[in-house]
């Protein structure tokens, strides 16, 4: 990245740590071999891939054969809704109103529920309650949005579904009822213990973690049941078909392993961050409003409506200024609609148009944090 220029989209995309890079170097030539095959080179290859299992499964505290390699976050997505609810197709599925489009868009091919968050993106727990019936097979709630950063209430979710299927043992409801969480935005400052949580499915993405882009993880419980997505070769435990894509796991286990260690004080760090940027901007731009909640929000995370200023205008200065951030999730930055999370948390359509998303990570400064308050500044006043 030229040293001109200052990224403050995180959220987005997170450069390839040069240690993950060194970690997967050798599978690209030099250990190439199919890990499938029966001579010792490729078995050492899948060795190592079970190894990189290990690691994951030691840091979300779960079994070895629980975890599943993707080719991404959305990959997982969709394996864990589309795995559940194609085996009970006459069943319902609940989301939250603010989820990524792999999930919400995945979920509304099936019968639907969408659960409405509060003015700070948090989930109404009443009303979440209200739309899990007798036929509700699974629960699909984000750990952290990567729009406006805000943090889940889990364990209340957790305490929720442990109440439902009390009733339905006491029912004689034999319907299991699943809880995933999309953890792509949570897995650099939260915790991944996945009982602690409390669900029984969780997605994680290597390009957000400073890993590979097209690497991900989907931990499913041993209890759960899914139909696999991609069939052939009976990779994954069968429910991912394919020759393992062995450089991506290697570096996605690295970068896990590596955020894992640095969690604490990165965490802190970023926290530092985001509030001397928060401030900043309060203090010295006028009509500026922080969208979602401060108290529980990622540390790295900033999404701000400049009332009256146009987003995409603003974004287009400040990127020839040398500032790259996002008016929101880079996924669907190609579609002409609104965000649905801003929307879902009451903002109306020309608050939504003014919001632009500032993300941090490892090689934000606060040196640049006052230069991006200058420019933008510059832009507006």
């Amino acid at each position: 990245m030229p040293k001109n220029q200052i990224y403050l989209d995180y959220a987005a995309a997170t450069p390839v740590d040069p240690r993950v890079l060194e970690a997967m170097q050798p599978y690209f030539s030099d250990n190439f071999y199919n890990p499938s095959a029966n001579y010792l080179a490729a078995k050492k290859v899948a060795d190592d891939i079970q190894s990189s299992r290990q690691k994951v499964a030691e840091i979300l505290s779960v079994k070895l054969n629980e975890i599943y390699f993707t080719a991404g976050g959305t990959e997982a997505n969709n394996l864990a809704i589309r795995g559940v609810m194609e085996l009970h197709p006459d069943k319902n599925i609940v989301i939250s109103a603010i989820e990524h489009e792999s999930v919400s868009d995945c979920a509304k091919q099936f019968d639907c529920r969408i659960a409405p968050v509060d003015k700070k993106g948090r989930i109404i727990i009443s009303d979440l309650e209200k739309l899990i019936d007798s036929d509700t097979v699974m629960i699909s709630m984000m750990y952290a949005n990567n729009e406006i950063g805000t943090i889940a209430p889990m364990v209340k979710i957790k305490q929720l579904i442990e109440k439902k299927r009390t009733q339905r043992l006491r029912d004689g409801n034999s319907l299991p009822l699943y809880f995933h969480t999309d953890a792509c935005q949570a897995a650099n400052y939260l915790s991944l213990n996945a009982a602690g949580i409390g669900v029984d499915m969780m997605t994680l993405n290597g390009g957000k973690i400073y890993g590979p882009k097209q690497s991900g993880v989907l931990f499913v419980h041993r209890s759960v049941r899914l139909a696999p997505q991609i069939v052939g070769g009976g990779q994954e435990h069968g429910l991912r078909s394919g020759t393992e894509n062995v450089p991506a796991i290697i570096g996605f286990s690295k970068a896990l392993e590596m955020v894992h260690q640095s969690k604490s004080e990165e965490t802190s760090r970023l926290e530092n961050i985001r509030n001397y940027f928060m401030d900043s901007l309060i203090e010295n731009i006028p009509n500026c409003v922080i969208n979602g909640s401060i108290k529980y929000r990622l540390p790295n995370n900033l999404n701000v409506s400049f009332l009256g200023q146009d987003n995409e205008t603003m974004l287009f200065k400040l990127d020839q200024n040398g500032v790259m951030c996002s008016t929101g999730s880079a996924c669907s930055a190609q579609k002409d609609t609104l965000s649905p999370t801003l929307l879902a948390i009451g903002l109306n359509d020309e608050q939504v148009l003014s919001s632009l998303r500032f993300s941090f990570g490892r090689q934000t400064t606060v040196n640049q944090i006052d230069s991006v308050v200058k420019i933008i500044q510059n832009i507006l006043l």
